[in-house]
């Protein structure tokens, strides 16, 4: 869902913006290949409309593309670079955390991010997913529904220390705030149960922009 609304921004781009329409799109995919990765994938082929598709040193997913993407899509399979190896787990997290530090201190450190409180009864909270409940949980003739894009409410405490929380620019609930578009990040380094509020890591200065967050999975410890 998320992907095929991505696809329908870009395409409203092109429609205004000529030299985006001619030049296309560049989709750079993640090395998540089987399973729902793989749907995943064939689902952005087909939102997007591809014409090309390039898969690097996977020979069994070059395969599995040229069976199942329609025949007008060009599969090419590279090899890749000799010296290449596989980045570790630990490796990827080191980089997505400097990627993340460079965010709030810019690059070598030339930005200074603001440090801030927020009350708690400014700013409504959720994530994204709920639990699935097992099929035998469910009263008789009842289905197990899609939980993956519910927005679920989350109450602050401190649990949400060193989580990355991005601020949506929606106006309120019913503007999907799962697909809308996001003014930024913040971190969350404290929180005061007794004062009912938790202090933030910004990129701007107080106040934010808007009091919709969403918490992410993401943790991210300002270490250096």
């Amino acid at each position: 869902q998320i992907t095929s609304r991505l696809a329908d921004v870009f395409n409203q781009r092109c429609e205004v913006n000529r030299r985006a329409s001619v030049s296309g799109c560049v989709i750079n995919t993640c090395g998540w290949v089987k399973s729902s990765g793989y749907q995943a994938l064939v689902h952005a082929a087909s939102a997007f409309e591809v014409d090309v598709v390039v898969v690097l040193d996977q020979e069994r997913l070059y395969n599995e593309l040229k069976r199942d993407l329609p025949h007008f899509v060009r599969t090419v399979l590279l090899p890749k670079s000799g010296g290449v190896v596989e980045r570790s787990k630990d490796f990827r997290r080191e980089c997505r955390d400097d990627r993340i530090r460079e965010y709030f201190y810019g690059f070598r450190g030339c930005f200074y991010p603001h440090a801030f409180d927020v009350k708690f009864s400014d700013v409504k909270i959720y994530k994204v997913g709920a639990p699935t409940i097992p099929d035998s949980c469910l009263p008789l003739g009842m289905s197990q529904e899609d939980n993956q894009l519910k927005l679920v409410p989350v109450t602050p405490g401190r649990d949400m220390v060193h989580h990355l929380l991005s601020v949506s620019t929606a106006d309120g609930p019913d503007d999907n705030i799962s697909e809308t578009s996001v003014a930024g990040f913040i971190v969350v380094t404290g929180v005061d149960l007794e004062r009912q509020v938790f202090t933030v890591l910004s990129p701007a200065p107080r106040p934010l922009p808007k009091n919709f967050l969403l918490i992410m999975d993401i943790r991210f410890m300002d270490l250096k």
